[in-house]
C-alpha cells in the first residue's frame, strides 16, 4: 500500500528545547561534534489505492490544516513512497508494448 509521509519542523525562528535537550545529551554521552539538533514530527500516511492528484490535494490540506501548528511549525516536506512491488507494476505497465517474447529469447 502506498505511504504518504509528512515531515513538520518547528518554525526556523522559534525556539526547540526538546532539541536544545537532545543536543545537550548527545554532548553529554561524547557525541561533542553535533552543534544542534531540531526536533520534528513524522507522519506516515497508508492510503488505499494510488495515489493520484485528489489525494496528494487532500493531504496537502491536512498537512497544513490538521497536522502540524501554523503558527509555530512548517510542513518541510511531503513525499509519496510506494512498495517495489507497486514500483514493479508501474514499470511493466509503462513499457509494455504488447510483444511478450517466448521462453528463453531475450529480444
Amino acid at each position: 500500500m502506498p505511504t504518504i509521509v509528512v515531515d513538520v519542523m518547528p518554525k526556523a525562528e522559534l525556539l526547540d528545547p526538546q532539541g536544545k535537550a537532545v543536543a545537550g545529551a548527545l554532548a553529554r554521552t561524547g557525541h561533542g561534534s553535533i552543534s544542534g539538533v531540531r526536533v520534528g514530527k513524522r507522519f506516515e500516511l497508508t492510503v488505499d489505492g494510488p495515489i493520484d492528484d485528489a489525494i496528494k490535494a487532500e493531504v496537502a490540506a491536512l498537512a497544513e490544516n490538521v497536522l502540524s501548528n501554523s503558527v509555530i511549525e512548517d510542513v518541510v516536506g511531503i513525499h509519496y513512497e510506494q512498495s517495489n512491488a507497486e514500483l514493479a507494476e508501474e514499470t511493466v505497465a509503462a513499457h509494455h508494448d504488447g510483444y511478450d517474447a517466448p521462453a528463453g529469447e531475450t529480444h
